[in-house]
């Protein structure tokens, strides 16, 4: 008999977590020859679901969790719960029933059939906004044009099975600003992927808003290309000679004209337009200095307060 992990990230998932455990179940109940186990990784909630666990975990064994000792984030909870499943197997899902749980046994199927990584191919339902729409297609375009993973649009969901061999791949990785979907790419092995429909969350707010993807792009851009770099260089040539033409072509035409070179207003506009682009070109190299900063520091990805296996 095979053991299936599942890894469930929970972040203020108190309504949640019981829902989710329970449709878990009823699709393992029609699949006789697999065990399972789901972690639960409670990323710093403030409501009760660190409670909620502790009574899940005390009514059935296949129930885990693991306590972090505050809020690291969706990434370095679901590595988490993959450095500590013990299945064939790791599932990775959210814990707001967006992913459905209905998918496990098409997932499974295809591991079966030699797959090392089966993920997820997200569409919207027509209830989505629009704005929602173009803007996860816009991140995972630039996240393709301006990095070294190429990921198919809408297939950079969490919601992905594993197999143990490329599970303990991830487990050697020691980044600091994790992007697992880039990983799973970057890594290889013999990949597919299964198309899907978001549902709607069961319960609670989600905490994923505009800021948070903005920087989860960032993160997944910086984290896999220096291609942000040659762009700041690009920039920098261009209009430097966009500039010593402009002004070559005003000096000619002045001595032409046979009048004066005048024009603060030009100048200033001049000297902000292009200290304005220093800046953008130092916020880029900023960025990847800082990583460097953060990553030779050596710090861990989450830390364990409490877990019950």
């Amino acid at each position: 008999m095979k053991k299936i992990s599942i890894v469930i990230p929970a972040y203020n998932e108190e309504g949640n977590v019981a829902m989710i455990h329970q449709k878990i179940k009823e699709v393992f109940e029609g699949l006789h020859n697999y065990d399972f186990e789901i972690i639960f990784v409670n990323d710093g909630s403030r409501d009760n679901t660190q409670q909620k666990l502790e009574e899940l975990s005390g009514q059935f064994d296949e129930v885990k969790f693991i306590e972090f000792s505050r809020n690291f984030g969706h990434q370095p909870a679901v590595k988490a719960g993959m450095d500590n499943a013990h299945g064939n197997a790791v599932i990775s899902m959210d814990g707001d029933l967006q992913h459905p749980p209905e998918l496990i046994p098409e997932m499974i199927k295809k591991w079966e059939q030699g797959y090392d990584v089966v993920f997820t191919v997200r569409t919207y339902p027509k209830e989505i906004s629009y704005f929602k729409r173009k803007t996860s297609d816009l991140f995972y375009k630039l996240l393709s044009n301006l990095s070294d993973v190429n990921l198919t649009k809408g297939g950079g969901s969490d919601f992905r099975l594993m197999d143990a061999n490329a599970v303990e791949v991830m487990r050697n990785f020691n980044e600091d600003d994790l992007f697992l979907r880039g990983l799973t790419s970057w890594m290889g092995f013999r990949q597919t992927g299964i198309d899907f429909t978001a549902a709607e969350r069961m319960s609670g707010k989600s905490s994923y808003n505009l800021k948070k993807m903005f920087t989860f792009a960032f993160t997944g851009i910086t984290a896999f290309s220096v291609k942000p770099l040659y762009i700041a260089a690009y920039l920098g040539f261009l209009f430097s000679a966009i500039s010593i033409i402009g002004y070559g072509i005003y000096v000619i035409h002045s001595f032409i004209a046979k009048t004066e070179i005048s024009g603060w207003a030009s100048l200033i506009m001049t000297i902000v337009f292009f200290g304005g682009l220093q800046l953008i070109i130092m916020g880029i190299m900023g960025i990847y200095l800082g990583k460097i900063f953060k990553q030779v520091k050596d710090r861990p990805n989450y830390i364990i307060k409490n877990k019950n296996f």
